[in-house]
């Protein structure tokens, strides 16, 4: 319930943050200054920009599919928001508390695929229907090397629960049961703490598969350079071509959401979820005073932040690929890479019997 009120708040104020810092990123990428007329350095123009959106007129084309076209962007919505719910926040935050909230949030990222094609489908518009199936084939064959690269952090800490992933990167009450390292052997973890029991340096095989996920969760999100599903040069929008005012705004938030849920798992999974990067250093005990309820919220947040960040930044760096560079990266570099780090994941964890 926690999590539900915070993220329903906080999502829509993400978006409106995170519109901004894009625009200032961009700019910063290019050279020049962004928004600056609205508020001081342009702080009130995405404020101004929501205010024109509510204004606008709910226009639906007569030959469209009432029922898909007016469903869709709730749907995306929907699905995304939904996967929000097994996010833990921090020591005493579990979210739902789920023991399978890996599958739970897999399973509600991938929903967000039938609302993309109602809404290509429904528009009757062949460039909404184009970007809908190149959203549709993207998203599926992504899919598969991010949900290999999520087995591999399965299989080293023998657990679904996002909660229990997180206690075994931390120092938090070594003596405790939730301290075990990898799931079968009682052992307490490193004294070191902090970075150094994060996911991608315990398993050097995870720092692989952490590239491997956050490049496919670009291609989930849509973002560039794998945008294609809303190329402007080709498709005007793509299954966004024929949405305006308050619809369009949904479906813009829903990509949000997706950047901010991604992001979330990346560092759950990979980067110590609400850990401290901290660690203890001889007497300077520093990842055991930056743990705790405060300090581990404020630790996720701004792994989430960062990896947010990263992802403004290369939507400004790379160019747009095309549809078989697409395919190419996914089903020759990615998925056999993947399947690779998922044997090696597998014959280590094996060793350690």
């Amino acid at each position: 319930m926690i999590n539900f009120i915070f993220f329903l708040l906080f999502i829509p104020l993400f978006a409106l943050i995170g519109v901004y810092a894009e625009r200032k990123v961009s700019a910063f990428v290019q050279d020049r200054l962004g928004p600056m007329e609205v508020g001081h350095y342009g702080l009130l123009q995405t404020f101004a920009d929501i205010l024109k959106l509510l204004q606008k007129e709910d226009i639906v084309p007569l030959s469209v599919d009432r029922i898909l076209f007016l469903s869709a962007p709730f749907v995306v919505y929907t699905a995304v928001f939904a996967g929000f719910a097994v996010i833990p926040l921090s020591t005493d935050l579990v979210g739902s508390g789920a023991q399978v909230g890996i599958f739970y949030l897999l399973t509600f990222i991938s929903l967000d695929i039938i609302g993309l094609l109602m809404a290509g489908w429904g528009s009757n518009n062949k460039f909404s229907m184009y970007g809908a199936i190149r959203a549709v084939a993207q998203i599926i064959s992504y899919e598969i090397p991010l949900g290999l690269s999520v087995i591999c952090v399965i299989i080293t800490t023998q657990t679904l629960d996002l909660q229990e992933i997180s206690f075994q990167q931390g120092i938090l009450n070594t003596t405790d049961e939730k301290s075990y390292l990898l799931g079968l052997r009682w052992i307490e973890v490193t004294e070191w703490g902090g970075i150094f029991t994060w996911n991608i340096m315990r398993v050097p095989a995870l720092f692989f598969a952490f590239i491997i996920f956050f490049i496919a969760s670009l291609a989930e999100c849509n973002r560039t350079p794998f945008d294609l599903p809303e190329a402007e040069s080709e498709l005007v929008a793509g299954f966004q071509t024929e949405y305006s005012g308050l619809r369009w705004a949904f479906l813009m938030l829903s990509e949000y959401g997706m950047m901010l849920l991604v992001s979330f798992l990346a560092s759950i999974l990979f980067l110590g979820s609400w850990n401290t990067p901290l660690p203890n250093w001889g007497q300077f005990k520093l990842a055991t005073y930056t743990t705790g309820f405060v300090w581990g919220i404020f630790w996720l947040f701004l792994k989430v932040f960062l990896l947010i960040f990263v992802q403004m930044l290369l939507r400004w760096t790379y160019p747009r690929l095309r549809v078989d560079q697409l395919m190419t990266l996914c089903w020759k570099y990615l998925t056999p890479f993947a399947l690779i780090l998922l044997l090696i994941c597998a014959v280590w964890r094996l060793l350690l019997i």
